[in-house]
């Protein structure tokens, strides 16, 4: 049965840095932002989520899988919260994109706007 955990650990090892060499890859051939980011957060995260269940399944204890699993979870909390500011920064700013991405007719409703002057900066009073 050890035999059998091992091959199967280490499996998901190689897996796992098949994929975040995929992601490694993905993030320097993409040319704009969008599929950058795109790559690094899906293929990377996928990566990161077989790395950590190969170190479970390999740890010799209960502490280190569930630290294995509790860095998957940091992972997965906030990976997608990161790549959507990222992509949302990208997209106020007017980032380039690749020549032919279709946007649809209310795409500029959303870019950065002025900063708007308050009420009480109208009136000259402090």
């Amino acid at each position: 049965m050890t035999a059998m955990t091992d091959w199967l650990a280490a499996l998901l090892l190689v897996a796992g840095g098949t994929f975040c060499l995929i992601a490694g890859v993905g993030v320097v051939r993409f040319r704009d932002v969008y599929t950058r980011m795109h790559a690094s957060t899906k293929a990377g995260t996928f990566g990161l989520a077989l790395i950590a269940a190969g170190t479970a399944i390999a740890a010799t204890d209960w502490g280190e899988a569930v630290e294995a699993m509790a860095v998957f979870l940091f992972l997965i909390a906030t990976a997608p919260v990161g790549s959507h500011l990222v992509g949302r920064a990208a997209f106020r700013s007017d980032a380039p994109e690749v020549p032919g991405t279709s946007r649809s007719a209310d795409t500029d409703d959303f870019r950065a706007t002025p900063t708007r002057v308050r009420a009480s900066d109208e009136s000259g009073e402090p």
